[in-house]
């Protein structure tokens, strides 16, 4: 159920803050900005931080890997809004739409390598059951993958799942092709904070 407050609860600053955004990328603020300017002391200013950390700051994976793995977690959420924002970025960050396209179609033929795939098969559990264990994660270390990169993925799942449950409790409204890749070039650009 979308609330209302997605499209009305805003104080001044950021409804004009939004009208801007609009006039001058002629695309609709997004629904994933939005809900963090609604009680952002509760949750958007926190999330904002998070997210930017887990998927700009310093990592051994690419900014390619982790759109990646955030369009990836979306998918097994079945969370449409995040898996076309996360599909446009991702496909822009590596500049290969076929690949990350075969990713999310089949994970175990798609032509990437061990190591991530090892790491998306990790999150997809987690995020399928809400839990892993120590096989997993050795499952994943012998794969190539460094214990700093499984704490960034496991960062990154944590932010996407949070961002896809509010999605789709939220209703969050799909943005044209267009729209979604001028979210992609804007994330890109500027990131999520």
């Amino acid at each position: 159920m979308r609330p209302g407050v997605l499209d009305h609860g805003y104080g001044i600053g950021p409804k004009l803050l939004f009208r801007l955004i609009r006039l001058v990328s002629r695309h609709p603020v997004p629904d994933a900005a939005k809900v963090t300017f609604y009680r952002p002391d509760f949750y958007g200013n926190h999330a904002k931080k998070f997210t930017q950390a887990a998927m700009r700051g310093p990592s051994e994976w690419s900014v390619g890997d982790r759109e990646l793995m955030a369009a990836y977690v979306s998918k097994v959420n079945d969370a449409p809004f995040c898996i076309a924002a996360h599909t446009a970025t991702s496909s822009r960050a590596y500049e290969d739409e076929a690949t990350v396209g075969a990713v999310l179609a089949d994970l175990d033929s798609a032509p990437i390598g061990e190591a991530l795939k090892a790491t998306l098969r990790l999150l997809g559990k987690l995020t399928r059951e809400g839990t892993v264990n120590a096989d997993d994660v050795r499952a994943v270390l012998s794969a190539g993958v460094s214990r700093a990169q499984v704490e960034d993925a496991l960062a990154v799942g944590f932010a996407f799942n949070t961002t896809d449950r509010l999605a789709n409790a939220f209703a969050f409204e799909m943005l044209s092709q267009d729209g979604f890749e001028a979210g992609a070039n804007y994330l890109l650009k500027r990131g999520y904070a």
